[in-house]
């Protein structure tokens, strides 16, 4: 079970490793606003799930420059990826959003372009706008799609119908965008199988993949439930081995773009596992390497009989 990493493939393809700086241009959500809900997701923190992003009333300049601070001691790299986190970062009047990323994209340091986004959320206008920001950089649109199921999409609020994600894709695919999704492992009532199936369609279609654990994080709908009782959130061991399920059935030229996530410490409930991302990503990488020599064995079998 090979994959690529997003490491390996920035790497490949540009010859060295960049990083995110998470920022915010000041958006909301259609989830939010009332044009088609006004709660958020179940699981969406009061920060739109940018949680790590930068204060959205700093201008871009000086969002950038913080979070540059932030990873000066992981990378001396000159060049990052910029990445609008928080809430719906297409959502909004379309000349504000010419004026913020047109800024993003021509400096210097800013390697591409990556913008977190809805699939209801690219309208014609929005489309152009891309367009003609790929002809000056790479742009990667990140999209909250989180589960195929709409038994959990509905159940999630999640605000628009799986079919909306898939149109999304193809009018991305023909201005030779890259397209990462994000998927929610995990979710509540969703059986491994039904996960497995989420990575497996999603695969077929994207250029990269998010593979999320489920967070519980105070403040949300969700949490409440999780405090009643009403599920429970997956063990260290669990996560492992249905992530390894997941992985295998997504095509190896497509992008793992993260094979979890870190909740805010502050506001994180469950599963408290996940505070030592350290030691998850090791584990992670040991079930990767076990089911790697299991499946190999398992087909040198296969071939025998």
């Amino acid at each position: 079970m090979r994959y690529t990493s997003l490491s390996n493939y920035l790497k490949n393809t540009y010859g060295e490793k960049y990083y995110k700086l998470s920022l915010s241009c000041a958006t909301t959500c259609p989830n939010r606003d009332g044009t088609c809900g006004d709660k958020g997701c179940i699981f969406c923190s009061s920060k739109g799930s940018g949680d790590f992003a930068q204060d959205a009333l700093l201008p871009i300049d000086k969002q950038i420059e913080k979070a540059k601070e932030l990873i000066r001691t992981k990378s001396d790299n000159e060049k990052y990826i910029a990445y609008f986190q928080a809430f719906t970062s297409t959502y909004g009047d379309i000349n504000y959003l010419r004026k913020v990323f047109y800024e993003t994209i021509n400096r210097d340091d800013v390697a591409i372009l990556s913008i977190a986004t809805r699939p209801d959320c690219l309208g014609d206008d929005v489309l152009k706008l891309i367009d003609e920001l790929n002809h000056i950089k790479p742009v990667w649109i990140e999209l909250g799609l989180q589960t195929i199921h709409e038994s959990s999409a509905q159940y999630i609020r999640r605000g628009y119908e799986t079919d909306v994600y898939f149109d999304a894709v193809d009018k991305l695919k023909r201005l030779s965008v890259h397209v990462i999704t994000h998927i929610i492992i995990g979710l509540p009532y969703e059986t491994k199988e039904m996960m497995i199936e989420t990575a497996r369609q999603v695969g077929k279609v994207s250029d990269g993949v998010k593979l999320q654990l489920l967070h519980v994080l105070k403040g949300t709908d969700l949490a409440k439930e999780y405090e009643d009782g009403m599920f429970e959130t997956l063990s260290i061991d669990k996560y492992a081995d249905i992530l390894c399920e997941c992985i295998n059935v997504i095509p190896e030229e497509v992008v793992i773009h993260r094979l979890t996530g870190d909740g805010d410490k502050s506001t994180l409930i469950a599963p408290l596992w996940t505070r030592d991302k350290k030691r998850v990503l090791n584990f992670i990488n040991h079930k990767i390497a076990q089911f790697e020599k299991k499946t190999s064995e398992l087909k040198k079998h296969l071939i025998f009989l």
